[in-house]
């Protein structure tokens, strides 16, 4: 029997990973965290039982680049310019084939 992943998507994994090394690293502390996203989840009207899925990790990404814009460690307008990016490159990628930027 082949266990379940479990992460439903790739980025959520790799979004947990990165929220995990920079709190290793000293960037912010796990009851900062809780407290921030709790107040994001409460923002989105998140309240029932999550699953991990979408909503969940789109709350974590939005918890997670407001404490780094908070704290000077990433230019909001620098995040918000690289997501354009990545979904103008998405938008234009014929279906199976990888997505890339633009040089």
């Amino acid at each position: 029997m082949t266990p379940e992943p479990v992460f439903e998507q790739p980025w959520h994994a790799q979004l947990f990973a990165l929220t995990v090394h920079l709190n290793e690293t000293g960037h912010f502390d796990w009851p900062d965290w809780a407290a921030r996203f709790g107040v994001t989840l409460a923002d989105h009207g998140l309240t029932k039982d999550l699953n991990g899925g979408e909503d969940y990790f789109n709350a974590w990404l939005e918890t997670l680049e407001s404490l780094l814009a908070e704290r000077g460690l990433a230019d909001a307008d620098a995040v918000q310019g690289l997501k354009s990016a990545w979904q103008a490159a998405y938008l234009d990628t014929p279906h199976g084939q990888p997505v890339q930027l633009p040089e």
